[in-house]
């Protein structure tokens, strides 16, 4: 065993957001060179919609099973082996042109990413103090911003003078950056190992009120698990036992109920926060399959002003990350995490809605840099909430559910723009999107308040900041969509 320390942490947070950065560019270069592929081939919104549903679908579907995955086994063990198999995947779509295989391979490769995903995402609060947390998010959510900035670029630039296989066998590559990250990464989780307090879990005995609601994350459906409680530093660390599913007497409260079980149903906040974010994304998701034909057909824009144009609204999601850190630090109340959310849902609605009315492809670039960087903020304002509520032992099933809903969501969004652009002109499509993705937020900004005094009520809100523990001593044991990256979308990862 080795003194984890703080610089240990903070690099293992550099090394897990450089390997998300660097696949998430991956990913957008292989996500828009396919798209160019298809449009230049003739194919129209349902085949383009197919294509995206094929990498959506695996992370909904295998939510639940990918989540205990990722809880349960060796989080080292998991990036080392899906990150080969991923990148022999992506090395298969270079070579193959039958659609079938290529919807097939595709559909693989997003069978990967549902576990990954959430594994990454709940390494990340195991590896600094709770305080910390918001800083760690936007530093992991700049890498995939700066990731997905440069990968729509690229393919714009290298589908035009090369095709799709160069910027699919690039694909191949970076998720060799998983494997990097695994091996070198200090903090881990899942599998059997001794029990630590790690810097995200361990929380004082009295920082918040017992209750015996048991608790899920995000839908997911959870083994139980329990902690022990430890008299050292006055904190409570979680016990290798508890990932067993054995019952430790003097299990600790959490805000969303114990570590014996945490089910989203009986945490109001958590409930609103996913089912608003998912029914937005529903809303307004289409427009990942109707922007190709509106920039490309009704704008006449090239194939590298599409990239340009995707690519600005991973831009606006630099300073939108870092400006929803300097507000998340002052919100101690979780129901004002929740309205957050609403908010930046809001103004990525706005700014779809705002699409719709511009004359030239080169004014959609300060529209998105907008709407990016309210996803920005609620991509920061949402993983904050996460790992607020969620019992350590069960948050890589809480992202998977959380980012199943907002997959399901964007998987509604796909189906219903790629079957509506077949009759209706996308002008028109985007700024229906628009309007009832903000008709959405209305609908659900009276619940917030219903939820938040719910919650209060059976003893589930966050009293206070969350404390900040000593290091503790040993390996960190503790436990981030490619999301389809829908316009809005709640989740940012690979």
């Amino acid at each position: 065993m080795s003194f984890t320390t703080d610089e240990s942490r903070w690099s293992d947070v550099w090394i897990a957001a450089a390997a998300r950065g660097t696949t998430i560019c991956g990913d957008f270069l292989a996500a828009t060179a396919l798209a160019l592929a298809l449009q230049g081939a003739g194919a129209g919104g349902l085949a383009v919609s197919g294509l995206l549903l094929a990498a959506t679908l695996p992370l909904v579907v295998l939510a639940p099973l990918a989540g205990r995955l990722a809880d349960r086994t060796d989080s080292r063990t998991l990036l080392v082996t899906i990150g080969f198999g991923q990148a022999a995947i992506c090395a298969l779509l270079a070579v193959v042109e039958q659609p079938v295989l290529v919807v097939g391979l595709v559909a693989l490769l997003a069978c990967g990413l549902a576990v990954t995903q959430p594994c990454l995402a709940a390494l990340l609060p195991a590896m600094v103090r709770p305080a910390d947390l918001p800083r760690a998010s936007a530093i992991s959510q700049t890498a995939v911003s700066l990731g997905a900035l440069g990968g729509p670029v690229l393919a714009g630039l290298l589908v035009g003078q090369f095709g799709t296989r160069v910027p699919l066998l690039l694909d191949a590559v970076t998720y060799l950056a998983l494997v990097v990250a695994g091996l070198l990464l200090r903090t881990r989780r899942g599998g059997r190992r001794p029990a630590t307090a790690s810097p995200a879990t361990a929380v004082p005995a009295t920082a918040v009120p017992a209750t015996a609601s048991p608790a899920t994350a995000s839908g997911a459906a959870v083994s139980p698990a329990a902690v022990s409680s430890e008299a050292a530093n006055g904190q409570a660390a979680v016990s290798s036992e508890a990932a067993a599913g054995q019952a430790v007497s003097g299990g600790v409260a959490t805000p969303g109920g114990t570590e014996i079980g945490w089910r989203l149903r009986r945490d109001p906040l958590m409930l609103v926060m996913v089912v608003s974010t998912a029914v937005v994304i529903a809303a307004i998701g289409g427009i990942n399959v109707i922007e190709v034909f509106f920039i490309r057909e009704t704008l006449e824009g090239s194939a590298t002003t599409y990239g340009l144009v995707s690519a600005a609204w991973m831009a606006g999601m630099l300073p939108g990350t870092w400006l929803a850190v300097r507000l998340a630090r002052r919100l101690d109340d979780d129901a004002a995490l929740v309205r957050g959310v609403l908010a930046t849902l809001a103004v990525c609605s706005l700014m779809v809605l705002l699409a719709a009315t511009v004359p030239a492809a080169g004014v959609l670039v300060p529209l998105w840099l907008v709407g990016g960087a309210a996803n920005g903020g609620e991509n920061v304002f949402a993983n904050l909430l996460t790992a607020r509520r969620v019992p350590e032992a069960m948050r890589a099933r809480a992202y998977a559910s959380y980012g199943a809903a907002v997959q399901g969501g964007s998987m509604a969004g796909f189906l219903i723009g790629g079957a509506l652009l077949a009759v209706v002109p996308p002008r028109p499509l985007i700024a229906g999107a628009g309007v009832v993705g903000l008709l959405v937020v209305l609908v659900f900004v009276p619940f917030v308040t219903g939820a938040a005094r719910r919650s209060s009520s059976a003893g589930l809100a966050t009293p206070g900041r969350p404390a900040e523990p000593e290091p503790a001593a040993g390996d960190t044991v503790g436990p981030w969509l490619s999301a389809s990256h829908a316009r809005g979308s709640g989740t940012s990862s690979s």
